[in-house]
């Protein structure tokens, strides 16, 4: 009976031994190793690209009405709005209104009803001008008057009448891109002056035709300026039409609006890199890519303090992020792996 006892007592120590050993917390990791949680957060694929630098759309402004000689020209890389001079022929300012229709006749008293009159009329209420004015497609007394308001205001002829080439319709403000034509020379109608750009800032970068259909219109972006500035960015068109580039081939062109990060002063025309996210995974576990120990057949482990190593399943890499999309059982949100040392 003694010796069954002692059985019994040494088998309740054993069992309370190893109670003890599985309800321990886990050994912390050995000194001089870092240790990093798993997180769970959005893991992206970028592609990496080539892009170009400037400002959005192109305007060439060329003499609309009678011809003379130029005697005033924007400076490049200065910005006009609603109001500004575009150019001055033979001591006549040619201003700056916004609207998408082109002028093309002289608007006054009688001219049948248009969206050219709709558009000067936005542009004189903007400028204070039309406070008894009506904005409709009508050239009436009002807008007769308006007219003379702001021809008097900006040291114009007074007439009531805007003749063609007096004011130049752009989208919005814009800025100098270059100078076509010479202070001093003479320009006839339909002769190139001013060349203008937008002024919001984008990048045109040219996909293969693999990579384009996974990319679509708001989509972010990461893009590395001159100079290793980080900006981001927004895509704001995919063409659906393939163009071809000498050095790519077939291509299909995107348009990238930046959102962040301020470009240096004036640069236009420079090369900068852009990451595209191509695949996205919403809310998954994710450790930082040195992390990862490979094995033997292309399989990955990663190590816990106290716990060795543990498989895991690798989805997205997301390079920019410095993350990759892990999975497998035993792993969780919290848990603790190694890092190599910094």
């Amino acid at each position: 009976m003694g010796r069954a006892r002692g059985m019994v007592a040494a088998g309740v120590v054993l069992a309370a031994t190893a109670c003890a050993v599985r309800q321990s917390p886990a050994r912390p990791a050995p000194p001089g190793v870092e240790t990093t949680p798993v997180t769970r957060t959005d893991v992206a694929q970028r592609e990496r690209v080539t892009g170009t630098l400037g400002f959005a759309g192109r305007h060439t402004v060329s003499v609309a009405g009678e011809g003379g000689v130029v005697t005033s020209l924007p400076v490049p890389g200065a910005t006009l709005t609603r109001g500004g001079t575009v150019y001055e022929l033979s001591g006549r300012k040619v201003t700056l209104m916004y609207g998408k229709r082109p002028a093309w006749r002289t608007l006054a008293r009688g001219v049948p009803d248009g969206l050219d009159v709709l558009q000067l009329e936005r542009n004189l209420k903007a400028m204070g001008h039309g406070a008894a004015l009506t904005v409709d497609r009508r050239f009436s007394a009002a807008t007769s008057w308006a007219v003379r308001r702001w021809q008097d205001a900006a040291n114009l002829p007074v007439t009531g009448r805007v003749g063609l080439g007096q004011v130049v319709f752009l989208p919005g403000p814009v800025r100098v891109a270059a100078r076509l034509a010479d202070v001093g020379a003479p320009a006839g109608y339909g002769a190139e002056v001013v060349r203008f750009t937008g002024t919001a800032r984008v990048i045109d970068v040219k996909l293969q035709p693999a990579v384009a259909p996974r990319i679509r219109a708001g989509d972010g972006v990461s893009v590395t300026l001159p100079g290793g500035e980080r900006a981001a960015g927004r895509v704001t068109r995919v063409s659906r039409v393939a163009v071809t580039s000498a050095e790519q081939g077939a291509v299909i062109p995107v348009t990238i609006m930046l959102t962040g990060g301020t470009p240096p002063r004036g640069l236009d025309q420079a090369q900068v890199q852009v990451a595209i996210t191509s695949r996205l995974h919403r809310n998954v576990l994710a450790v930082p890519i040195p992390s990862l120990v490979a094995r033997p057949g292309g399989a990955y482990d990663v190590v816990a303090p106290g716990r060795g190593n543990i498989p895991v399943t690798i989805g997205l890499f997301d390079e920019t992020a410095g993350l990759v999309e892990v999975s497998g059982p035993g792993l969780a949100e919290g848990m603790a792996v190694e890092v190599p040392p910094r």
